[in-house]
């Protein structure tokens, strides 16, 4: 019998790979004819998200009575939700926004000299919630798939639930260059 045979990696433990490519090259690489050489040991990068949640200076307009703010237009339906080990959980991409939002909202309401008077107003009335949804396209989405997740993000960013809101509005515009929500929580009309 042979001795304890040892396990080995195919590759050398500095091993590169060059990539060779069959395509037509472009007129800029035909100056560069060398190909490219990729190390297998090198660290990775995170992926990064598809979508940003960054808006420039996002608005946020709070007085005694509501709290109006812009933020990111919120992951699809399709992106909001795992399943791990047969259980459904809200998704990386929806942690991240909600997060995001969260640290905005808090941002808005303590710059603000109506916190207390709102907050106090917010936890003891009914209250209503209205949504605009900036989309690139008319067609591209579904206002009420990114109506759980915002309304999620909202209520638990300023420590609500979200069983206070009796009243809700949705509606769809098309901005093409600055996707966003416009979103408001307000007391409800009695």
């Amino acid at each position: 019998m042979p001795a304890e045979r040892r396990r080995t990696n195919p590759l050398p433990s500095k091993a590169a790979i060059r990539v060779v490519s069959y395509r037509p090259a472009a007129k800029s690489e035909l100056a560069s004819t060398r190909p490219a050489v990729v190390n297998l040991h090198a660290p990775v990068r995170p992926l990064r998200p598809k979508t940003s949640l960054h808006i420039p200076a996002p608005a946020a307009v709070v007085t005694a009575e509501s709290i109006e703010i812009t933020l990111p237009v919120p992951p699809s339906i399709n992106h909001q939700y795992a399943t791990v080990q047969g259980r459904r959980v809200l998704s990386s991409a929806g942690r991240a926004y909600k997060h995001h939002a969260g640290q905005q909202l808090w941002l808005a309401l303590s710059q603000s000299p109506h916190k207390q008077t709102l907050m106090h107003r917010l936890r003891s009335e009914p209250l209503a919630l209205s949504i605009r949804f900036y989309f690139t396209s008319p067609l591209r989405r579904d206002v009420d798939g990114g109506l759980k997740i915002a309304q999620d993000a909202l209520c638990e960013g300023i420590g609500l639930n979200d069983n206070r809101i009796a009243e809700t509005h949705l509606y769809k515009d098309v901005d093409r260059t600055a996707p966003r929500i416009r979103i408001s929580l307000s007391l409800a009309a009695q």
